[in-house]
């Protein structure tokens, strides 16, 4: 029972601190999605969560970091040839 109270604890202050970094895309399908999942998993490896809302009209990608900069996240967009622009 400790360990779980502990995690969820932890999970909760993980939680509070992050933020979300937000930005406009040309990723449309989710093949495109697929191609940069392992480069974003691997971005994100144990400090952060992503998702692509591909039904908004600006192709939202959602960074959710305690972290990453949002330049490295476009960055790493561009390298594979996709537009990325952070929203304000």
């Amino acid at each position: 029972m400790y360990i779980c109270v502990r995690w969820v604890l932890n999970r909760q202050l993980f939680m509070k601190d992050s933020m979300v970094l937000v930005f406009k895309t040309s990723v449309s399908v989710k093949n495109q999605v697929k191609k940069l999942r392992p480069l974003l998993d691997k971005l994100t490896r144990q400090n952060g969560n992503w998702n692509f809302d591909l039904e908004d009209c600006d192709n939202i990608l959602r960074v959710e970091t305690q972290l990453l900069k949002a330049e490295n996240i476009a960055t790493t967009l561009r390298n594979q040839g996709f537009y990325c622009e952070e929203l304000h």
